[in-house]
C-alpha cells in the first residue's frame, strides 16, 4: 500500500524541483538578486519576514569574515505568496518565482524535523538547487541546537553557491587515522581535529540517564554504534563552518593547513580530499572578488518585498512558410505545433490563469487578447484561432512586441508575465529587441522546432529566467515541451503531470497495445490524447474495472489537427489502464499516446519526476551529467527504473539507464536522485532530454533516511566536565511496509542543452577515461584481504573496464602520493564486470603478513583497453584488530526528571566517566 501522507494543504504546496536559473550575481564583493520565497501554504506571519531579514543581516557579517573580507549579501528579495494579504509595501515581481528561488520557506515532512538543509546532488564545486528553512526553524529559538540562524545560513549558502559538502558523517561518525600507522587511536569524523570533545554512550530510561565510555567493535576496531561525540562548549579552534558552525569559536572554513583529509565525510569523497576553502577559492565568484581594503564592515543588506501575482501567459507562435515542412513524418510542423498548443491550453495550464495568443511570420498579429481560463468556452476561444496556413518569413521580435501588447492591453504588467515563444525559423535580427525584452521583466520560455531555429533563442530564455526546449524528430517532442511549462508558484496540487508520452510506428492494418498505470496519488482531470499522421486509428481504452471507451468517445478537434481527446469523468480509477490502437491506413503511420493528470486530492502528495542536465552548454570532450529526481513531497523514491532519452539535431537517439547507486555521476546512494554521464555526442548544436520513470508493484519505496547536506543537529555539549544534552531529535516512526510505493509511471522533459567542439565523424568515446572507483572497502578475512567495490565503466560509467591495477601498502601516504610505487597485487583471473555491478576480490597480501595490530591500505585504478587509466580510487583501510578483554564497567547514572527529555531547551546534566 502506498505511504500516504495524511497532511494538510501546506505539504502539497511544495517546491517542484528542476534545473534552476538563479538570479544571483556578485558585483563589487556584494551578492545581488538573492530570492527567498515563502510557500503559498505557509500561514501568514509577519515575524517570518522580520526573522528572515535578521537572519540574512547576521549572515552577511559572518560571511564577510569567513571569506576574509571578500563577499557579503547586498540585496535580497522576499517573495510573498498570493495567499497572503496585499500591502502597499509589496512590489510586483519581475522574474522572481518560487520554483527558481535560492531559498524556500516551507513546511517539512515530519521525518526531517526542522533541520535546515540544501538540496544538493551535483559534483564538487557545482551550485546546488535551493536551501530549505521551515517556519518553525525561523520562529523558534534553536540556538542550543544549531547556533545563531545567520551562521546556519552561511553553512547552507556554502552548499548552495560553492558546492562544498558537510565535514561530519552520521553514517561513519568515527574512524581510525591512517597516517598514524602504529596507532589504533579513534577520531571523531570532523574538521578540524582541533575541535575537542568527549566520546560517550548516553542511555536514558524513564527518569534515569547514565553515561559510560564507548566500547570498541571487534570487527571494525571502531566505537560501537551508540557512541556519540559531544563537543566542548568552549573551544579555541576557528574551523570549520561545514562541521559545527554553532560553536562560538568557529568563524572560518577549513583551509589546506587545517583540513582533515582522513575524515570519511562527503567533502573528502566528492572533492578529492580538498579543503572547503580551496574549493571556495576556485569558484567563479572568487575569481573576481579580491578582499576589500580597510577595516570597515560592509553595508547592511537591503530587502525588497514582492507579492506573487496571478499567472499571465501569452503564446507567441511561428506560422512562417517553413512551418509547412513535413519533416518526413507526413505531418506538417504547423499541425504538430497546433496539437501541442491545444493540449497545453486544455490540459496543462492551470485554471484561473490569464492567456493570450500572437502568431507571426514576417509580421505579427494578435489573435487573442488576455482571457481568463475558467471553462471550456475560454479554451475554445483561443484554440479556434490557432493558425491554419503557413507562409511568409520569420520576425521573432515582431511576435514578442505584439506579445507585450497583449499583456499590457488588459492592464497587466509585463513584469513577471510569461511568453511561450515557438519557432522553427532563422532570424538574424532577433538581437535587436534584446534590450526591450530585458526591460520588460517578462519571462520567455523558448521552444526551438527543428535544426534551423534561430541560434539566439536560448539567449532569450537565459536573460529572462525562462525555460528552453528543443524538439526535432521525436513527433511527441513539442507536446513534451509544452507539458513542462507549468506554474512557478510552488503549488503542485494544481499542476499537470505527464504519465505517458509515446510515439508508435504502426504497420498498416495492425493493432498495438499498451498500459498506463494510474496510482492513487493522481487521477484528477485525466486526459488520454491520440494523434496520427495520416488516418485516425480505431481506439479502445479500458479502465481497471473493465469499463471500455471507444473511438466515438474520443473528441476529435474541429480544426483538423489530427488529434482526438478523452477527458475521463470525475477521478480516474486507480490501477492499470490498457489501450489498443488499430492503424486503419494501408501504410505505416506514426501514432502518439499522451496521458496527463493532476493530483487526486489536495491532501495527498503526488509522485513527481523532474530532470535536467548538469549544464545547459557543453564543450567536447567535457562530459555532462543527466539528473532525474523521483519523489513524493520531500521524500525520495528509491528503486524506480529511470531512463533518459537524449536526441541530437542529426545523430541517433541515445538511451541511458540512470542510477542511484552513489558511484560515478551519482553523488549519494539512495537519495532519489538518479544520474548518469552523457558522453555520446552526436554533433554540434541542440540536444533534447526526455526521461521516463516507472516502478512495478512493490519494487520501489519511499526513503525514510535523514536529509544530506544540512546543518548538524547537535546532541549536546561538554561544559565544566559535564554533558548538557539537547532534546532528542524529533522522530516519526513509520512502518517500512507503509513506505512501499505502488505501481506508477511518469514522463518529463528536461531543458535543452547545446554542444560545441564535437569532431565531425566517428565515435569519440576513446577520449574519456574509465570511471573512478569511489566506494572501495576492505576487510581482513583470516590470512586474506577481501575487497568490495562497484565496477566502473570503460568510459566513465558505461561498459566495462579492460583490467584493474590494485596496489597495497602499509603507508597511507605512499598510496596517496606514489600509487605506482606501492606493491602490486596479483589480479590474474579478475575480469572486470559491467559498470554498476558489485565486485568482490580476495587475495593474500604478499609480501606482507597479517598480524594483530596490522593496518593495510589498498587502492585501485581501472584500465581502458587503450591503456587509459582512471583516477586512483578512494583508499580503503583493512585492519586486523583483536581488542583486549575489557573490565566490566559499573552502570553509573544520574536521576533526572522524565519531563526534562521532552521540554525544548531544558538541559540535562550528566557527568562524564
Amino acid at each position: 500500500m502506498l505511504f500516504r501522507l495524511k497532511v494538510v494543504l501546506f505539504l502539497v504546496l511544495h517546491v517542484l524541483p528542476k534545473v534552476k536559473n538563479s538570479m544571483v550575481n556578485l558585483n563589487n564583493n556584494g551578492y545581488d538578486g538573492i530570492v527567498i520565497a515563502i510557500n503559498p501554504s505557509v500561514a501568514e506571519d509577519e515575524r517570518l519576514i522580520q526573522n528572515l531579514k535578521e537572519m540574512v543581516t547576521e549572515a552577511s557579517a559572518y560571511l564577510f569574515h569567513a571569506t576574509k573580507r571578500r563577499v557579503y549579501f547586498r540585496n535580497v528579495s522576499i517573495l510573498i505568496p498570493m495567499t497572503w494579504k496585499s500591502k502597499s509595501e509589496y512590489l510586483t515581481p519581475k522574474q522572481e518565482s518560487y520554483d527558481q528561488a535560492d531559498v524556500i520557506v516551507a513546511e517539512p515532512h515530519p521525518r526531517y524535523g526542522n533541520d535546515p538543509y540544501t538540496l544538493q546532488y551535483g559534483q564538487c564545486g557545482d551550485k546546488a538547487q535551493y536551501i530549505h528553512f521551515t517556519p518553525n526553524f525561523l520562529l523558534t529559538n534553536n540556538l542550543p541546537i544549531y547556533g545563531p540562524r545567520g551562521r546556519v545560513f552561511v553553512h547552507e549558502w556554502a552548499h548552495l553557491r560553492w558546492g562544498v559538502f558537510d565535514e561530519y558523517n552520521m553514517d561513519r561518525p568515527f574512524y581510525i587515522p591512517k597516517k598514524k600507522s602504529n596507532s589504533f587511536q579513534i577520531e571523531a569524523t570532523r574538521c578540524s581535529t582541533h575541535i575537542t570533545g568527549e566520546n560517550v554512550v548516553v542511555n536514558c530510561k524513564g527518569d534515569s540517564c547514565i553515561t559510560r565510555p564507548c566500547k570498541r567493535d571487534s570487527q571494525t576496531g571502531l566505537y560501537e554504534a551508540k557512541c556519540t561525540f559531544f563537543p566542548q562548549k568552549s573551544q579555541t579552534a576557528r574551523d570549520s563552518i561545514m562541521f559545527m558552525q554553532n560553536l562560538d569559536s568557529v568563524t572560518e572554513f577549513c583551509t589546506e593547513k587545517t583540513h582533515n583529509q582522513e575524515a570519511p565525510n562527503l567533502q573528502n569523497k566528492m572533492c578529492n580530499h580538498r579543503s572547503t576553502w580551496d574549493v571556495i577559492k576556485d569558484s567563479e565568484d572568487f575569481q573576481n572578488a579580491s578582499p576589500m581594503t580597510g577595516t570597515n564592515q560592509p553595508p547592511r543588506p537591503t530587502f525588497s518585498l514582492l507579492k506573487s501575482k496571478q499567472r499571465v501567459v501569452c503564446l507567441v507562435l511561428d506560422k512562417s512558410g517553413s512551418m509547412a515542412s513535413e519533416d518526413d513524418l507526413h505531418i506538417t510542423r504547423l499541425v504538430r505545433m497546433n496539437q501541442a498548443a491545444e493540449l497545453y491550453l486544455i490540459q496543462i495550464i492551470e485554471k484561473g490563469s490569464i492567456v493570450g495568443m500572437v502568431t507571426f511570420d514576417s509580421t505579427a498579429k494578435i489573435q487573442n487578447y488576455l482571457t481568463r481560463i475558467t471553462n471550456d468556452s475560454a479554451y475554445m476561444e483561443i484554440t479556434a484561432n490557432l493558425p491554419q496556413r503557413a507562409d511568409g518569413g520569420t520576425s521573432i521580435c515582431s511576435g514578442l512586441k505584439e506579445g507585450f501588447q497583449v499583456i499590457t492591453h488588459s492592464g497587466q504588467s509585463t513584469s513577471g508575465s510569461e511568453i511561450i515563444l515557438l519557432t522553427d525559423g532563422e532570424d538574424d535580427k532577433i538581437s535587436s529587441c534584446f534590450k526591450e525584452v530585458k526591460q520588460s521583466g517578462a519571462i520567455i520560455h523558448t521552444i526551438a522546432l527543428g535544426p534551423s531555429a534561430a541560434k539566439e533563442l536560448e539567449t532569450l530564455s537565459d536573460m529572462t529566467g525562462g525555460l528552453r526546449f528543443y524538439a526535432n524528430k521525436d513527433i511527441s517532442g513539442l507536446i513534451d515541451a509544452f507539458s513542462k511549462i507549468s506554474s512557478r508558484s510552488g503549488n503542485i496540487s494544481q499542476q499537470a503531470l505527464q504519465l505517458e508520452s509515446k510515439s508508435l510506428n504502426i504497420t498498416g492494418r495492425k493493432w498495438i497495445n499498451g498500459t498506463v498505470p494510474v496510482d492513487s496519488t493522481i487521477g484528477n482531470d485525466t486526459f488520454f490524447v491520440i494523434t496520427w499522421t495520416m488516418k485516425k486509428p480505431e481506439i479502445i481504452l479500458q479502465d481497471p474495472k473493465g469499463k471500455k471507451y471507444r473511438t466515438s468517445d474520443f473528441k476529435e478537434d474541429k480544426l483538423n489537427i489530427q488529434s482526438a481527446r478523452l477527458h475521463i469523468p470525475g477521478t480516474a480509477e486507480t490501477g492499470s489502464w490498457t489501450y489498443s490502437l488499430l492503424n486503419r491506413h494501408a501504410s505505416s503511420q506514426l501514432l502518439t499516446v499522451t496521458v496527463t493528470t493532476r493530483a487526486r486530492s489536495p491532501t495527498i502528495l503526488p509522485l513527481i519526476l523532474t530532470a535536467h542536465m548538469s549544464r545547459n552548454t557543453a564543450h567536447y570532450p567535457s562530459p555532462v551529467i543527466v539528473y532525474a529526481r523521483v519523489s513524493q513531497g520531500f521524500l525520495p523514491v528509491l528503486g524506480a527504473n529511470v531512463t533518459a532519452i537524449i536526441e541530437t539535431e542529426d545523430g541517433p537517439q541515445v538511451t541511458l539507464e540512470l542510477r542511484d547507486n552513489g558511484v560515478g555521476a551519482d553523488t549519494v546512494k539512495n537519495d532519489g536522485i538518479y544520474s548518469r554521464y552523457f558522453t555520446e555526442y552526436g554533433g554540434n548544436g541542440r540536444y533534447s532530454l526526455k526521461v521516463y520513470a516507472q516502478a512495478r508493484k512493490n519494487t520501489a519505496k519511499l526513503s525514510l533516511r535523514q536529509q544530506q547536506n544540512k546543518a548538524l543537529y547537535i546532541p549536546g555539549y561538554v561544559e565544566n566536565g559535564k554533558i548538557t544534552l539537547n532534546p532528542p531529535r524529533p522522530e516519526v516512526k513509520v512502518n517500512e511496509a507503509e513506505a512501499q510505493v505502488e505501481e506508477f509511471q511518469r514522463v518529463t522533459s528536461g531543458e535543452s542543452f547545446t554542444a560545441s567542439g564535437v569532431p565531425p565523424t566517428g565515435p569519440h568515446t576513446h577520449v574519456f577515461l574509465p570511471g573512478k572507483i569511489e566506494d572501495l572497502e576492505a576487510e581482513v578475512k583470516g590470512d586474506n584481504i577481501q575487497l568490495f567495490w562497484t565496477a566502473p565503466g570503460n568510459v566513465l560509467d558505461k561498459g566495462k573496464a579492460n583490467s584493474y591495477n590494485i596496489r597495497i601498502s602499509k603507508s597511507f601516504l605512499e598510496l596517496q602520493e606514489h600509487f605506482d610505487k606501492a606493491a602490486l597485487v596479483n589480479t590474474a583471473g579478475l575480469i572486470p564486470k559491467e559498470a554498476g555491478s558489485k565486485e568482490i576480490f580476495e587475495f593474500q597480501p604478499e609480501p606482507f603478513k597479517i598480524e594483530n595490530g596490522t593496518k593495510f591500505y589498498i587502492a585501485i585504478q581501472a584500465i581502458h583497453e587503450g591503456n587509459l587509466t582512471s583516477e586512483v580510487s578512494n583508499i580503503a583501510q583493512a585492519i586486523k584488530f583483536i581488542p583486549p578483554q575489557e573490565p566490566s564497567i559499573p552502570a553509573l547514572g544520574t536521576s533526572i526528571s522524565a519531563i526534562s527529555l521532552a521540554v525544548f531547551g531544558l538541559a540535562i546534566i550528566l557527568p562524564i566517566f
